[in-house]
């Protein structure tokens, strides 16, 4: 099961004597495109609403919080949207922290910080904040964070983040939860690292937190993870632990292929029941870290056609958008759909839809059949809100695309285009 297109925001819409063209809310792209040039990153804020609501809603009265996970897509305006609806944040970087003071420092007191390899200014700056909870990831990082604590004279609320040596179904890549990838702390391990953070004075261990991977479309191993999770918790408190909250992660996946044949919130409601099902009766808080079943839908990357090319009948669409721009195709070889902006006709063709960077993997779809498009037209590829502006770079010295959040006929800048000055302010 995957969940469907419900409330992506993104519909084709008939216009008076014209085919049908492509909208986000209320908003044509087509006017987009004029307003603010391409390649264009657009997102729709009433899809952004409806996914978390929807999300929200499968867990009720379950105590919860949604830590959307920042690192899927970090534009203030974005942060600032989930803020107003209450939502925490899950952080991996200093960075990441920095971003959501801008936003509100309140927000900074519902801030989960994971990630293997925080610095001691990371660690100081997030205890200076208040923040929610650290999600230690090794012996040495606890060591630190005692330190760090204890130099400033503040309590450092943690979980470990326990390795359950569960598979999850997804790319290699983007896999955490075995006892081969260099995540979180062996279960088997865990129990010794908690009876020696109970003895020092400024650490209070208060959770436990697992993550299995990104992407992760079937909920069985999400089910698993916990029951192990859930095990282990009533075995701390058997110890004296005192353990209220349960980060269960993310990774919770998306239809890119868009073949689902059921609503998000049923599936979001199928993931709660797994997630929820194993700690019930524990009288834990859920921490909850949804990024890309969030955002994911919310955006798609907008491109015109520079050119059509056929080299020996392999027809090529080359787009003004590149792998700079959006790297997930060439990383992982991501499908995302690609469709014409403009509904197109009956008649198709098989297509390489790429980019002008000097490198062969710059592509975006390999051998696809669209509707026959023409040099100058508009073609969106489709769910690009997580991971698609936030891996963007200067490769080939490119400036990077600006970013438009629509909010039913309101069209705003949350990033504006690059230039040729920002690119080159740093260097000397």
């Amino acid at each position: 099961m995957s969940p469907d297109r419900a409330h992506s925001g993104f519909v084709y819409r008939a216009t008076k004597n014209h085919p049908p063209v492509l909208y986000c809310d209320d908003v044509a792209l087509t006017e987009l495109a004029k307003r603010f040039g391409t390649p264009l990153y657009v997102y729709s804020a009433t899809a952004i609403r409806a996914r978390v609501q929807d999300f929200d809603r499968a867990f009720g009265r379950i105590p919860h919080t949604i830590c959307y996970s920042v690192k899927a897509n970090s534009n203030l305006r974005i942060l600032r949207l989930l803020a107003k609806m209450n939502c925490g944040f899950d952080v991996v970087s200093g960075g990441e922290l920095e971003r959501l003071f801008h936003v509100s420092r309140a927000a900074a007191r519902k801030v989960v910080f994971s990630g293997v390899g925080k610095t001691r200014g990371e660690i100081l700056a997030a205890l200076k904040a208040g923040i929610l909870l650290f999600n230690v990831e090794s012996e040495s990082e606890l060591h630190v964070l005692a330190e760090c604590a204890t130099r400033v004279n503040k309590i450092a609320p943690l979980a470990l983040r326990v390795n359950p040596d569960v598979p999850a179904d997804t790319h290699p890549y983007i896999s955490t939860g075995l006892h081969r990838h260099k995540f979180g702390i062996p279960i088997g391990d865990a129990l010794r690292i908690y009876d020696e953070a109970a003895k020092i004075k400024y650490l209070n261990c208060c959770g436990v937190s697992v993550h299995i991977g990104s992407q992760v479309t079937d909920v069985q191993p999400f089910s698993a993870a916990m029951q192990r999770v859930a095990d282990f918790v009533r075995e701390l408190r058997g110890r004296g632990h005192q353990i209220k909250y349960v980060d269960a992660g993310g990774g919770l996946g998306i239809d890119y292929e868009q073949k689902a044949t059921c609503k998000f919130s049923d599936f979001a409601g199928t993931y709660a029941r797994a997630v929820s099902g194993p700690p019930a009766g524990l009288k834990v808080h859920l921490l909850l870290e949804p990024g890309r079943a969030i955002i994911g839908p919310a955006g798609i990357l907008l491109t015109k056609v520079l050119y059509r090319k056929n080299n020996d009948g392999k027809r090529f669409l080359i787009a003004d958008a590149a792998m700079n721009d959006f790297l997930r195709p060439s990383l992982y070889s991501a499908y995302h759909k690609i469709v014409p902006v403009h509904a197109g006709g009956e008649q198709t063709e098989k297509v390489d839809i790429v980019g002008p960077v000097c490198e062969t993997g710059d592509f975006f779809g390999r051998d696809r059949e669209l509707p026959i498009v023409q040099e100058g037209d508009l073609v969106a590829i489709m769910d690009v809100g997580a991971y698609g502006m936030v891996l963007a770079s200067n490769y080939n010295s490119r400036l990077r695309a600006a970013e438009v959040l629509v909010d039913g006929k309101s069209a705003k800048v949350i990033r504006r285009r690059e230039t040729i000055a920002d690119l080159l302010r740093a260097e000397r």
